[in-house]
């Protein structure tokens, strides 16, 4: 028996859920994309009730949601050379991660800290020898994970 508050999750397939929970995604998926303004039009467009949606909203996403596990924020600090950060970049896109964001701050006493955030489900190998390898580039002074999901 599981500890009281624990909260479980499923995997469940498509086609077994009630038509009521796939409406609630169908009308949260045009929220996201913007395809929609208010609940209202989403869940009319979907022929679905309000109080229905605010039923299931919180509890059902979709699978690409759950994404979020595979990002992960790196901080580096750069000497500010010309090329530090293509190598850097180089570096994990020749490990397969997929670099969503960059955010480098203004150079201070030839320093500069850069943040990537990047989608590593496919990346080979492990981050921590990611972040190895990326010290060993000529220019780089400090490495770490900052975030994850």
């Amino acid at each position: 028996m599981e500890p009281q508050g624990k909260e479980r999750y499923y995997l469940v397939k498509e086609d077994i859920l009630p038509e009521a929970l796939l409406k609630t995604i169908q009308a949260k998926e045009l929220l996201v994309r913007g395809r929609v303004k208010t609940v209202g039009e989403a869940v009319d467009r979907v022929s679905l009730s309000r109080s229905a949606f605010y039923k299931y909203k919180d509890g059902i996403h979709s699978l690409s949601q759950l994404d979020r596990e595979n990002l992960v924020t790196l901080s580096f600090d750069l000497e500010h050379r010309s090329g530090i950060l293509s190598r850097v970049l180089g570096m994990i896109a020749g490990r397969e991660a997929n670099v969503l964001t960059i955010h480098q701050s203004i150079p201070l006493q030839g320093m500069a800290n850069v943040m990537i955030t990047a989608e590593i489900s496919q990346m080979k190998g492990e981050l921590d020898d990611l972040l190895a390898a990326v010290r060993e580039i000529d220019g780089v002074k400090a490495s770490a994970v900052i975030g994850r999901g």
